[in-house]
């Protein structure tokens, strides 16, 4: 598989979908939570992503940690083997769409941040207190389980600082498994505060990597994004902002106004593999889709 042929399009914010389907996910497990009571809804909400036009399902492994689910009485073995169901149930809903094996439709298995985890919004501040080795150990057993789920590609998302991306290249380089590695970012920054060129550079020197970018940012953050990593990379560009609201990890809500960003823009200037994350909803995909296939003049086929 190559990410950088062709354009693609991505699914879209797999919680809001399943909120506004009636789900309650307000504790600190999130969409995860429904890998445990209803994984039946998850495969539901990526079919019906895929209906819409998205080519690319990112897993809902995104907030399942071994710590986090011990905490509520999972043990290990069952984190692992739910780990290993949200890549099954993203892959079920693929065949679903595409029975005969469409080669264009792909599926990702979310390797999210240390933050996430935690249900208080974290990832949004970039404040773990954890090393690059601590970050490391605390991904490996959860990055080598998703790994031996066989999805198409890791998306490595939602990554806050440099440390922990750099603490998820060391576990990528030499998997064999093709990835996106994914920042969110503020006013052109990580939310650390680190450049957002330095975590797009950590790229190089690892083959898997197939694509950099963003996700779960603010849309007037895209453009900024593309530029910084078109400025040290070569790799294929992945944009997936939020709607732009912001999220209240206290009050567990989101505050704001929404509105749709450029996706003309977007794809112009370079990204060829776009979506939608946080309160972006079918209808949202499939507006980037249309527009997405509209701009997609390369004649090569978007599979492998």
């Amino acid at each position: 598989m190559d990410l950088s042929r062709g354009r693609w399009t991505i699914d879209g914010g797999l919680g809001t979908l399943l909120e506004a389907r009636g789900h309650d996910l307000s504790d600190e497990l999130w969409s995860a939570r429904l890998l445990l009571s209803d994984p039946a809804a998850i495969q539901a909400a990526h079919e019906e992503f895929f209906a819409a036009g998205a080519q690319i399902a990112i897993s809902a492994s995104y907030q399942v940690g071994f710590d986090s689910f011990e905490r509520i009485g999972i043990t290990p073995a069952d984190t692992e083997r739910l780990l290993r169901s949200s890549v099954d149930l993203a892959r079920a809903a693929r065949d679903a769409a595409a029975p005969a094996g469409d080669a264009g439709l792909l599926v990702a298995a979310s390797v999210g941040p240390y933050g996430a985890t935690l249900g208080d919004g974290s990832e949004y501040r970039g404040d773990s207190g954890l090393s690059r080795a601590q970050l490391g150990r605390w991904h490996e057993r959860r990055f080598r389980t998703l790994v031996d789920a066989d999805p198409d590609l890791l998306a490595l998302e939602t990554v806050p600082t440099l440390d922990e991306a750099a603490a998820l290249t060391d576990l990528l380089r030499g998997c064999g498994v093709p990835a996106w590695l994914s920042f969110t970012v503020d006013e052109g920054r990580l939310r650390s505060g680190e450049p957002m060129e330095e975590g797009f550079r950590l790229a190089e020197g690892v083959d898997e990597i197939q694509a950099v970018g963003i996700n779960c940012s603010h849309p007037r953050d895209v453009l900024p994004a593309i530029a910084a990593a078109r400025a040290v990379t070569d790799r294929a560009i992945v944009v997936y902002p939020n709607s732009g609201e912001v999220w209240d990890g206290a009050t567990r809500t989101w505050h704001g106004a929404s509105g749709a960003g450029d996706v003309q823009a977007w794809s112009d200037a370079g990204a060829t593999l776009i979506g939608g994350c946080c309160r972006v909803l079918p209808a949202g995909i499939a507006a980037i889709r249309a527009v997405v296939d509209a701009s997609d003049t390369d004649p090569r086929p978007h599979g492998c």
